[in-house]
């Protein structure tokens, strides 16, 4: 195992916050980020989790005879939480082999006349095919969400994401390139549906105080803690408590409640995060350039395959999603690496049907290459901290094990 690193380099890159940012200011962080990306209008949620429920009551209520909502097979369990609270019927389809995208055999088995929306997701800030799921929808009268939660800043063709389905969110939870600690960002290029995204979070988001203090104290937090001394505390010492245990559910962050709170956010999160995102458009290009440089060293080892973007598309780099040979060779990786300090981590510990705490809600269903990719799969954070040689110790690692 790798001597542990000192301090704790984060498993995503995040931009960190800075003391400057927790001023008072205008609650602007919607529109700001709206013209920071080129977007229509943007709707601020609590959370992306939150920005997802809105968008899928909205839908149903515009085809309550439609229940089913398509989703990747291989996903945040908390896609499937939403759709449980929304009232409606998850469908799980598993993936191309070797491969983050829904199978196009396997999408087009799972939609039908009781569709009503399909999920593509852009998986780890890589862009999704999203055309295809476009294609499908059209076919069956469904509707297109795309689940940016992790690419805020990605484009496709030179627009953002988000904007080529009928929905997309993205996320501003902690670790994310942009953070109020927790967040979402709801957005739609027709205006008679981002009136009735706004109308549905009227009726069903309440104000709650104890909510947005808990948030408020969370964030100041992650503003003084956000660092690598000190995630060695807030991250690396949970992490290694839960894989002491043999919980790598909770060493991830896996283990959601069942229930997604919903809360108005409140001006001071929304100031704090506007003064942050002047600085998010060089913080992301700084993560492309450091991604760029480092992927042709990992290119270089044999048995490891990495993703880049489909043509016209730029991601965003929160960090380095991996596929190894074989789960017995990634777990190999891991033993060394997980808990060193060098911001290696798992990105979902499973496939949707095997969270345990999912079984009343996901149905029980083959999804092979689903569970192939979450057995083989690994991350690399993309933190400007990690250094060239904390870059290379990395690497040596798993040149180690893949001879």
């Amino acid at each position: 195992m790798l001597p542990r690193r000192p301090h704790e380099l984060p498993p995503t890159a995040g931009l960190p916050l800075r003391m400057s940012d927790l001023r008072p200011g205008a609650p602007t962080l919607a529109d700001d980020v709206a013209a920071l990306l080129g977007t229509p209008p943007l709707q601020l949620e609590c959370s992306g989790t939150a920005a997802l429920l809105i968008a899928l009551t909205t839908l149903r209520e515009l085809q309550p005879q439609r229940r089913r909502v398509v989703v990747p097979a291989f996903t945040c369990p908390l896609v499937a939480i939403a759709v449980q609270q929304a009232g409606l019927e998850l469908e799980l389809c598993d993936l191309r082999h070797g491969h983050y995208d829904m199978g196009p055999a396997a999408l087009r088995a799972a939609c039908d006349e009781r569709t009503l929306a399909i999920m593509p997701t852009h998986l780890a800030g890589r862009v999704a095919d999203v055309d295809d799921a476009l294609a499908v929808a059209r076919s069956v009268g469904a509707y297109v969400i795309e689940d940016a939660a992790q690419a805020l800043g990605a484009r496709r063709n030179g627009v953002s994401v988000g904007l080529a389905g009928d929905v997309g969110f993205f996320s501003l939870a902690a670790g994310k390139g942009l953070s109020i600690y927790e967040g979402g960002l709801l957005l739609t290029r027709d205006p008679s549906l981002r009136e009735r995204l706004a109308r549905t979070a009227a009726r069903l988001v309440p104000r709650r105080s104890d909510w947005e203090w808990r948030r408020s104290v969370e964030l100041l937090g992650y503003t003084a803690l956000y660092r690598p001394r000190g995630l060695r505390l807030a991250y690396g010492a949970p992490l290694r408590r839960a894989l002491r245990r043999g919980d790598p559910v909770a060493a991830v962050g896996d283990d959601f409640p069942p229930t997604i709170p919903l809360h108005r956010v409140g001006r001071w999160r929304q100031a704090v995060g506007a003064h942050a995102a002047t600085r998010l458009p060089a913080f992301l290009d700084q993560l492309s350039a450091q991604a760029q440089r480092r992927l042709p060293r990992l290119r270089q080892i044999g048995g490891v395959e990495l993703f880049g973007d489909p043509a016209g598309a730029r991601g965003t780099w929160p960090f380095l999603l991996l596929l190894l040979p074989d789960q017995k060779r990634r777990d190999a990786a891991l033993d060394q690496l997980w808990s060193s300090g060098y911001g290696v981590s798992r990105l979902f510990i499973h496939a949707l049907p095997d969270y345990a705490y999912l079984a009343g809600i996901v149905p029980a269903q083959e999804v092979p290459h689903a569970r192939d990719f979450a057995a083989r799969s690994l991350t690399i954070g993309n933190s400007p901290w990690m250094t060239d040689a904390d870059f290379e110790a990395v690497c040596s690692a798993l040149e180690a094990v893949l001879r």
